[in-house]
């Protein structure tokens, strides 16, 4: 099954070690949700000339409803990646969990300024 997946290095040189890496992580985001329509990972050297600098993994999950995004820096960019699946599975998770609470326990809503019809239950 092949799913929406787009892998973007910025300021480092992805290999196919790292891309292969990226996409066994990601499968357990696909098994969790399978309404995910794209996912987008960006892996970034946010480094300077002066000293050895960070990197930053970036995820990008768009659903229907509000998009999850999210960014965890790291010394290393393999811990970052992990990093960053556990967050998006924490945040999907966190989604699923609102969205079956909200349809079991439906709450009424009330219009003060609207001039509707009472309808009595029979």
């Amino acid at each position: 099954m092949s799913h929406d997946l787009i892998i973007s290095g910025i300021h480092l040189e992805l290999t196919e070690a790292l891309k292969n890496t990226v996409h066994l992580k990601m499968e357990r985001l696909f098994k969790h949700e399978t309404r995910i329509i794209r996912l987008r990972i960006e892996l970034e050297h946010a480094g300077s000339k002066n000293h050895m600098g960070e990197f930053v993994a970036k995820g990008h999950i768009v659903l229907s409803g509000p998009e999850i995004i999210v960014s965890v820096p790291s010394e290393d960019l393999y811990k970052s990646i992990d990093l960053l699946v556990d967050k998006l599975d924490r945040k999907l998770r966190r989604r699923s969990r609102l969205l079956k609470v909200k349809r079991h326990h439906p709450h009424e809503i009330e219009i003060p300024t609207a001039c509707l019809p009472k309808i009595s239950a029979a």
